[in-house]
Formats: structure tokens, sequence, C-alpha cells
């Protein structure tokens, strides 16, 4: 006890550049909680920490300015080293795009590390001794990360649920709150750490024990249902994954064009002991505008015959009235002999990847979106659920909209997700594996299978409980053949979304409120 309370007495002393790094610092060593490497107990320490820095900023000549700068420091640390592979988009076309690396490493973490900032700001208002500090500091956090998957079309990637990448026990409980619920949970158990060195006498271990004891539940709950839901397959339905292992560069590239098509198609034909029922191809898999290409569609024709279907990402080419030829980042579902049933368009698009934000304005300093191509893409109105021919309905999902919890179903709720993606942008980073567990969140929320299939991996066969079924790792050229598992029943999440979230919300604040008038 004594030592954690040098330890904590420490960390409140700390002024200046000192204080700063060890901001940045305990941020920074938060992102190893994320995934690969799932190292939780970092996450929940660093959250500690930022409640120590942020006692110590109470005694500033300007404490609600300091609080808001270790919270940006804290966070920009944490999204400098969680989210460095963005950066690797940017080296595709390394002659038009490397020299954006710089200002994309700072002002990407920077910016999301302003949401983190502002939510230091507003709890240093109602900053008191003891737990009511806890439950405040936990809801403007909680907030913020909520914010910061909505606002500007949101980016809630590695949010604090996502910490927990290494216990698919403990993720079980997306199913029922969410993970803008889990990750409130997951702020308030790291923050209520920072009671353990207050004196015992204060009663300051009850929170810290009270956490301690209800993530042990949701765990064992979660265990439990890992071993008692087994949903089965689908009858009559086999999958088969295709990741043809194309480098980024060569994608398009017209020398290569016929041999990534080639490609396509033999892996798609490779011979398997349980022939394929429905083939599915990646984001923009094709290396030209399929439709527009007769010889691609005979040979479409050709590969799903008389009963297969293809589901593949496409780039799609239209004309319009007002604006000539237009581009779509989209998804076929091609029936037997090339019957097209249906098109999606993504509609959740990546800035300054599919479409340049405030293009006039930024295009004069020489910014331009990494997606090469006249202007930006044309966005749909998603999501939507597909009839597919002997399957489940079927709701597409391109690339990173699958990031976004409780946006990925539409009017009429899908029998299994397809997600395809193109994760070589991101190169052999740690990017591809925390969009994989995000997927994996995805399906245990909604309670709906995920067939997963990115270019250079990692693509997967995903259940509603979030297991991975079948795999072909990052890099790898081959095919994932595989059943298509079964959706189960709506989960309380599904049904009704992030109400949970909000109760917790009104708990903490209701706590806090009791805390300080003395009543608790």
């Amino acid at each position: 006890m004594d030592a954690l309370k040098r330890g904590a007495d420490a960390l409140r002393a700390l002024t200046g550049w000192r204080r700063t790094a060890a901001a940045f610092g305990a941020g920074a060593f938060s992102a190893l909680s994320f995934a690969p490497f799932g190292i939780f107990p970092l996450l929940l320490l660093a959250i500690a920490v930022l409640v120590f820095l942020m006692d110590g900023a109470q005694r500033t000549k300007r404490p609600h300015a300091s609080a808001a700068w270790i919270g940006w420091c804290w966070a920009f640390g944490q999204f400098l080293f969680g989210l460095y592979w963005v950066g690797y988009a940017f080296l595709v076309d390394a002659a038009d795009h490397a020299w954006q690396i710089p200002f994309v490493e700072f002002f990407l973490p920077g910016g999301l590390a302003l949401f983190i900032a502002a939510a230091a700001f507003a709890a240093s208002f109602y900053w008191r001794a003891g737990s009511s500090r806890i439950f405040v500091f936990t809801a403007a956090y909680a907030v913020a990360e909520w914010l910061r998957g909505h606002i500007l079309t949101g980016f809630p990637w590695n949010i604090p649920a996502y910490g927990w990448s290494a216990s698919l026990g403990v993720l079980q409980s997306a199913a029922l709150f969410g993970s803008y619920a889990l990750s409130l949970l997951t702020i308030l158990f790291g923050a209520s750490l920072a009671q353990c060195a207050e004196p015992i006498r204060a009663r300051a271990w009850h929170l810290p024990a009270a956490m301690t004891a209800l993530f042990l539940a949701i765990w064992i709950g979660g265990t439990a249902r890992l071993a008692l839901v087994h949903p089965g397959d689908v009858p009559g339905v086999q999958l088969r994954l295709v990741q043809p292992d194309v480098a980024q560069q060569e994608k398009f590239k017209l020398r290569f064009r016929q041999r990534n098509w080639r490609e396509l198609i033999a892996l798609s034909e490779r011979p398997a002991v349980t022939a394929p029922t429905h083939i599915i191809w990646p984001e923009a898999a094709p290396p030209l505008l399929l439709t527009r290409s007769p010889q691609a569609m005979d040979d479409v024709a050709a590969l799903t015959g008389a009963s297969r279907v293809l589901l593949t990402g496409a780039i799609r080419g239209y004309a319009t009235v007002e604006e000539g030829i237009r581009y779509s980042n989209s998804f076929y579902i091609f029936g037997p002999g090339a019957s097209l049933l249906a098109t999606y368009d993504k509609f959740h698009l990546v800035p300054f990847g599919e479409y340049l934000p405030l293009a006039d304005l930024l295009e004069t300093f020489g910014l331009t979106k990494v997606v090469d191509g006249p202007g930006g893409f044309a966005a749909g109105d998603g999501p939507h659920t597909y009839d597919v021919p002997g399957a489940p309905p079927a709701g597409p999902l391109i690339c990173y909209e699958i990031i976004f919890p409780g946006a990925v179903v539409g009017a009429r709720r899908p029998g299994w997700f397809v997600n395809v993606t193109d994760d070589s942008w991101f190169g052999p980073s740690t990017g591809p594996y925390q969009h994989l567990l995000i997927a994996r969140v995805r399906a245990i929320e909604e309670g709906i299978p995920v067939a997963r299939d990115a270019n250079t991996g990692i693509s997967a066969v995903i259940d509603p409980l979030g297991r991975v079924r079948a795999e072909l790792g990052l890099g790898q050229t081959g095919v994932i053949d595989s059943p298509l598992p079964k959706a189960v029943p709506k989960t309380p999440f599904a049904r009704f979304g992030d109400a949970g979230f909000a109760l917790m919300l009104l708990a903490l604040l209701w706590g806090a409120r009791r805390v300080s008038a003395g009543k608790a």
C-alpha cells in the first residue's frame, strides 16, 4: 500500500515536460492492449496513471487547461502507436503521397486525441477527491469515445472495449450492451484502480474490488456462453473465400491486369473436397470494370455455371447526366450464368482515401486522396440486405464499414455479413489484426456470422459468437473452404442498441452526485 501511494504521489507531483512525457508514455503503452498484442492490463493501468496525472493538474494555476493537455498527450500516445499503420497507405504511391506521411501521423492521432482532451477538460470542472472524480472522469471519457465514433463520419477504431482482444469471454458482453458500454466499464475499471493508492480506511478499495468482481462475472458468463452455444451450419452452403494476395502497387497496373485476373479465376476453380456453392472475392478484386468487360463476364459465367453464386467487391463506373462518369466502391452478387442479381455501393467512405474533404481548399496545398482516379467515389445509401440464392440473405460491408457499432444492419436483418476488404494498403502491420478483431466484435454484437475476405489477409469465417472457424493469414495466397455458420437470435444489443450505454452513463452521473453530496 505504501509503495502504491508513493508511486501515485510521484505521478501527481510531476510538472512540465515530465508530466507531458508520463502522459504520452502511458498512452503509448496502452496501445499494446489492442490486437495483435492483447496485453489488456496495460490499458487499465494506463487509465489509472491518467487519473493520477489529472489529480496533479488540479494543483496547477490553470487546472482545466492542464487537464486538457494531459488528456491530449495521453491519447496522442495511444493513437500514434495504435494507428501508426495508416502511414503505410501513403507509401503505395510514394512519389505522390509519401511527403504527406508526417502530417498524417501527427494530425490523425492528434485530431482524435482532441476528443479525450475535451473529456479531461470537462471532467476537471467536477474533480473532487475520492470516487466522485472516477465516476465523472469515466462518464466524460465514455461520451468522448462515443462522439469519436460519430462526429465527422466517425472513426471508432481501438475503442477501449477492444483492449479485451485477448479475452473472447469478456467480449461476449458486447452481445448484451454493445462496444461503447463495454468501453465505459473498461474505463471505469481502469480509473477505479487509482483508488488502490488511497488509505484502506477510506473504503477506497470498494470500487476496484467491485469492478474486479464484475469483470470476473462477465468473463465467467462469456466463457459459459462460448461453451454452451454452438449454432451449427447453414445446410447446403459451402463458402470459398479467395485471397489473391496482390500487392496494392500492382493491383490495377495494365501490365499486371491479365495476370491478376487469371489468378482470381484459378483460385476460384481450385479443386476441393466439397465443391463451393458460393465464391467470395475481396474488395475491388477484379482489376478492371467487371461488367464492362465481355471477356471477364464470360469467365464469370463459366465460373458460376448452372448453380454457383459469386459475391465480389468491384469498382463500378457509370454515367450520370450531371457529372459524367462516376465511380463507386461496389459489391456485386452474380447468380448462375453471371446473372447480376444485386449491386451495392459503399455508403461509408474513407476520408482522404476515397474522397477528399474540403477538396477545393486542400487541393490548393497539393493534398489529394490516396486512391487514384478523378474525383471522389460516389456514396451509396446503405446498409442493405440482399437475397442470395441458396443461402440466407446477406449484408455486404465494404472495408471499414464494419467498424461502426450499431450501424451495420439495414431495415432487414441479414443471416450473415459479407465483409470484403483490401488491407494491403496497410502492409505487414498491426492494422489487419485490429480490423479482424473489430469484425469479430460486430459478429458478437449482432449475433450474425461474418465471411471476411481480404485481398492480402486476414481472411476468416467468423461465427456469431466471434469464434474464427477458418482463417488465412496475412500475406498468404490461397482460399478458405468452409461451411457458413448460422446466425443466433437477435441479441439484446441488436434489439436495443446503445440503451445500455445510456443507462450506464446516467448511473455514473447519479453515483457521482450522491458521492459528492456525502450520501454514499
